[in-house]
This record gives C-alpha cells, structure tokens and sequence, in this order.
C-alpha cells in the first residue's frame, strides 16, 4: 500500500571554486584543444545587455575613450552623479510598467494608514475612500503584485461590510490563483476573519475540485488548511474532505436527500465495489504529504483517521500504515498530530491498536514533548491512553512522568503550578488519583470520556495487565513526585480552587509518607484569619485573604479532616487506610486563632475537628468552645448583612417552607453539639 522511502542516489560532480579543473568529458568529434578567438565586436562586451538578462534594454552611451557608460565614469562625472543616473533610469523603467502611478500612490496612502495611532479618524476615512477610487474595478491587476497588495489588505481591515462584499465579489474567480501567491494569499485570510456568511460562500467554492493540487502547493496549503480548520462551515468541511477519496468525489454528493458526508464508512457502506480504489487513492495523497514534510495540517489528520477506521484489524493494510507513521523522520508527522482532534485520536487509537513494540516507540516519540501536549486540549488525551494501554507501567513511568512534573528533589514550582492549576495538564496529574469523576471532566471535556471508552473496548483484547492492577503501579510511581510537590509548594497551590483540589486528591490518593505534605498544607493556616491591613498598604493591590477566608481554602481543611470522599450512595465518608490524622496536625497550628475560625467562614472546618473519630483534642476544643459560648450564640443568630450593615433582600418568596434563617450555618452546628 504504502510507497517505500527512498532517499535520491544520484552524484553529482562538485564545481571547485578554487581554480581547480574538473575532467572534461571526451568528445566523439573535433579537435581535442581547439581554441575559439573571440570577434572583435565581442571582446568588449558591447554586445551584452540587460535585454539578455530579461530586463530592460539600456541605451549604451560612449565615453570619450570609446567605452560603454557602463563600463566607466563619463568624464567630468562623480560617482554621486553616475549613481544618481542608474537611480533615474530604474525609476523610468518603473513607470513604463502598468498602473504604475496608481501603485506608487497606494503605497503612499498605505505608508500613512499603516501608522493607525499615529491618523486621526477622519483624515484616515478619507485615505481609505481615496485608496478604494483607486483599486475599485482593478483589484485583480492590484493584488497580484507584491506592493500593492498590502494596501489592499489595509483598505480591506478599514472597510465597511458593503466595501468588503465588493472587494469579495470583485474577486470571484481568482482565489485559487490568490492563495498560490506569497503575498496575496493572505488577502484571503483578511476577508475571512470578519466571519461574514456572505463572503465565505463566495470564496470557499472556488476551491472545489482543486484541493488536490492546492494542499501538495508550497503557499495554498497553509491558507487552505487555515481556512478548512477556522472558517468552512460542516458542510464545507465535507466538500473539501471528499476530494481526497477520489476525482469522483468532488463532482457527485452522497448520502440521502443530497446531504454531503465525507463519513468514509457510509460511503463504502453505499458503494464498497470502490473500496480499494479510494483507499489506494487516499494513501497515495496521505504518503505524498508526508514524504514532502508537510505534516501540519489538520485536513492531513482529518483523512489519515478515515483511512484508518476503514482498515480491517490486523490486515496488512493496517501494519503498513502504522510503519508509514512511525517511520516518519523525527517524528514530525505523530508530533503534530497531537495539536488536533482527529490527530490525537489517531495517535490514541494507534496505541490501542499496536504492538508493545509500536507503543514503546510511539511513546519515545514524544519524548521531549510531554508537557507541551499535556496542555493542549486535544494532545492531553495521548497521555491518558497511554496510562490506560501500555502494560509496561516501568516504562511508561520513566518516560512521562520526569518530564511533566520533575524529580522528586529537584521540581520547578512554575511546572507543578500549570499541572495543577491548567484545564487540560490537572486531567494528566489526577487522573490516576480521581479517575473519571465529573469534578475532573466537566461537561467541556465529555468528548475526552467518549474516547476512554472506545480505548477501554479496544484493550479488552490488546492488553494483558488487569486496569486496576496497571493503575495501582503508576499512582506508586507517581507518588513521590506528588507528595514532594504539596510539601513543597502547598502555599502556592493552595492559593487556587483547582490547586485545593490537587493537594486533596493527593494526600486522599497516593502512597507513601504524607507526613511532610500534610505538615506543608497544615502550615497554609497559620496566622490569624482577619489581620489588620498595615498603614503602608496599597489599597489597589490588597493582600490576599487568609486561607481561612476562601471557600476553596475550608473546603480542603474539611476533607482532608474528614481523611476521605464523601459517598453520596451512603451519605458517609469513606475514610482511607492508613488515616491521614489532619486534625492532629492542624489543630496546633490554629489553636490560638480557633474562635475566630468558630464563628468565620471557616466554621465547619472546627466542626470538623468535632467530628473526626481521630481527633485527640476534641476534649480541650469543646471546653474552649464552651467558655466562649455566647460569642458562638451571636454568630450563629445574627441577621446576614452586606458589607455596608444592611441587610440583603431574599431572593427567594416565602412559599410556606422554612426558610433559612441568617446567620453562620457552621456556628449554629457547633453551638447544637455544645448544646448537647
């Protein structure tokens, strides 16, 4: 199926630059050293000119020696003056072209608009309307030169919808020519960002049964791949799709009632006497891409994972195909596959598929690259396959988790921070401890658990290792480096919702000695929780609030009191083994502040230390409670005020049912178990 790869051997003879001669190749007929004596109109080179060269034809003035002008100074004349007369003659030979001042004019206006801070509004509105009675029903003879385009590009980002509709009608029919162009290819770039309807179904049409020709182009690649990954509509998409299946596929529609799919299994499905001939036709155009280097492009993804469902398992064709991406040179082509969504579900399927073989050297792919595709929304999924797929859980370890969090000795707090705190790079760090819980994948990621479950099907027949067993050995290895990271940067994550989470998942999750971790988390609350701003504070830039303060920041001490989950099946919490003990920790720390965390917004966090089965010192706390109870009366029945002591309007009307009273809920619990 595949073409194999082969690098060129024809040699070629060096040229020697230093005087050397090559040997001459014998001739058949003639002498061996005959020597040609130049003519005498010739020896002077009077009869080279510029017309030879292509350019234009220059009048060969005399010096008073009989020499060219070219050749030699006129007399009388300085180097300024001979310098100033090529000038002269080159600047004729501009204006002989055409549409030559009306260039020179546009590059005028363009030099001034460019400069947008430096134009008032209205003198700008009148260089934009003098430049379009200048290009008005001559953009084509405009945009095709170098110059001259980018005051086409400039009229373009200061025009009205209407002037941007001419100006895209005006060029019907030259697109595809535009986009092969350097410069004016990113003409198209400009009448698309504004995401006008009208404009891009006049433009996207025309490249219709060309996408062949322009995705193998050096300059129409990019603006096509740009344009189908940023402006065609699903429809669109479809059009452009088909093309690589075969000639056939641009001109017909398929599928019912006119409806164009480029689903290629719904296609063979209507027609599987073409099966061969598409997918021959589609691997010529896929290898012929990657043979050129050009990797990048998301419709490149897009055809590679039709292809790649419609094989047969464990046919030839498949094996081919996995050699033809893991032999790509440097590893471009699975390395850019990672940054789209068809892309890293081919590189997850791939693994899924492979042998432990192809695994490992997928992986080692990607060496280097780790962290980089951890973020990224799509390329985060590799990661997760790979946790989920490879049974060699020492190599796995080895290679990804160094590279995304560090040694354990030596982590960088910017690199634990983006692991924690990024959308996509905590799904990598947790996922692991939390597994597939919808505070890990929110709603934005529902496509990540769609494609884990297609992964989980497939590795009931790819992989040996029990799921269970392969997760417990990487949360072992992993673990170090976690624990390591809490203990030494728990104030910093711990300033961050996501980076609560982190450190709880953590401590809940990993094995190993927790003792410094939980002793760094512990430390996050020491202080007292409503310390007076010092005179010298910047009342724009206020420091940030007490742990103690955040909802973020009692929620972590809750649970982690709590020393497990809360199972919403049994309304308890499932305590891990061996118990974290927290409340031991935590409670000398804020001891001499625990009357102010009783009646704040952290009031549930001593009601934990109440509760906890573990706890020492309930005891002590409950005398200390109980001395100052009346202080916890008046916190559990004040009115709710704002901050100016008025007190809010409910929001909700009274519909017969007890409504919550004012007041601080934890406070109110606390003075129900002094009360008791």
């Amino acid at each position: 199926m595949a073409p194999k790869f082969s690098e060129p051997s024809v040699k070629r003879k060096v040229h020697h630059n230093d005087g050397s001669r090559a040997k001459k190749a014998k001739t058949t007929t003639g002498p061996k050293h005959k020597k040609v004596e130049p003519k005498a109109s010739e020896s002077d080179g009077a009869t080279f000119s510029d017309s030879d060269d292509g350019g234009a034809a220059l009048k060969q003035g005399k010096t008073a020696n009989g020499q060219a002008a070219g050749k030699a100074l006129e007399k009388g004349q300085t180097s300024r003056e001979a310098h100033a007369k090529q000038k002269q003659l080159a600047q004729e030979r501009k204006a002989a072209k055409p549409l030559a001042d009306e260039v020179q004019r546009t590059k005028k206006l363009w030099e001034r608009l460019r400069r947008k801070s430096h134009v008032p509004k209205e003198e700008r509105q009148q260089l934009v309307d003098e430049l379009f009675s200048i290009i008005t029903g001559r953009i084509k003879d405009f945009v095709l030169k170098h110059d001259a385009v980018r005051a086409v590009q400039t009229a373009i980002k200061y025009s009205t919808p209407v002037q941007r509709k001419q100006i895209a009608k005006e060029l019907q029919g030259a697109y595809a020519q535009l986009a092969e162009s350097r410069y004016a290819k990113f003409l198209i770039g400009k009448l698309l960002v504004q995401n006008d309807t009208e404009i891009r179904d006049i433009i996207i049409p025309e490249f219709y049964g060309k996408i062949r020709k322009l995705i193998n182009h050096s300059e129409a690649s990019w603006i096509l791949d740009d344009i189908y990954r940023g402006a065609a509509t699903k429809e669109q998409k479809a059009h452009m799709l088909r093309e690589w299946y075969g000639p056939e596929f641009a001109l017909f529609k398929s599928g019912n009632k006119g409806e164009v799919t480029a689903d290629l299994s719904k296609i063979l499905a209507e027609e599987p006497s073409k099966r061969s001939t598409v997918l021959k036709y589609l691997c010529d155009m896929t290898n012929n891409l990657i043979q050129k280097k050009m990797t990048g492009f998301t419709m490149l993804h897009d055809a590679m994972l039709q292809y790649f469902l419609n094989l047969k398992p464990d046919s030839e064709e498949l094996k081919e195909f996995v050699e033809v991406v893991k032999g790509d040179e440097n590893g471009d082509l699975l390395k850019n596959m990672a940054f789209t969504k068809s892309g890293a579900r081919l590189a997850c399927l791939l693994l899924a598929h492979g042998s432990a073989k192809d695994r490992k050297q997928i992986l080692k792919t990607y060496k280097d690259t780790f962290q980089l595709i951890s973020g990224d929304p799509h390329g985060h999924m590799i990661l997760l396959a790979a946790y989920d797929l490879i049974d060699d859980t020492v190599l796995t370890s080895k290679s990804i988790f160094p590279e995304i969090l560090g040694k354990a000795e030596d982590l960088d707090p910017g690199n634990i921070a983006f692991m924690a705190n990024d959308p996509n790079a905590r799904i990598v760090s947790l996922y692991l401890f939390e597994g597939q819980s919808k505070s890990l994948f929110p709603s934005s990621h529902a496509d990540d658990l769609e494609l884990l479950s297609e992964l989980h099907e497939i590795r009931k027949t790819t992989s040996k290792k029990d799921a269970e067993v392969r997760r417990k050995e990487l949360v072992a290895s992993m673990s170090p480096q976690m624990l390591a990271a809490v203990a030494a940067f728990g104030k910093e994550l711990a300033a961050t919702s996501f980076g609560c989470q982190f450190i709880a998942d953590i401590l809940l999750s990993s094995v190993g000695d927790k003792t410094a971790a939980l002793e760094a988390v512990a430390a996050t609350a020491a202080g007292e929780p409503n310390p007076a701003l010092p005179e010298d504070a910047d009342p724009l830039y206020p420091p940030p609030p007490h742990l103690s303060l955040t909802p973020h920041g009692g929620k972590l001490y809750k649970t982690l009191i709590a020393g497990g989950r809360f199972d919403r099946e049994t309304g308890t919490v499932k305590r891990i083994e061996p118990p974290l003990n927290f409340a031991d920790i935590l409670y000398p720390v804020i001891k001499d502040h625990i009357m102010q965390w009783a009646v704040g917004p952290s009031s549930f966090t001593v009601l934990g230390l109440l509760e906890a089965p573990d706890f020492s010192s309930k005891k002590e706390l409950l005398k200390l409670l109980k001395s100052e109870k009346k202080t916890v009366e008046r916190a559990a029945t004040a009115a709710e005020t704002t901050a100016g002591g008025v007190k809010p309007k409910s929001k909700n009307k009274d519909n017969g049912s007890k409504s919550k009273s004012g007041g601080n809920q934890g406070a109110r619990l606390l003075l129900e178990k002094l009360q008791a």
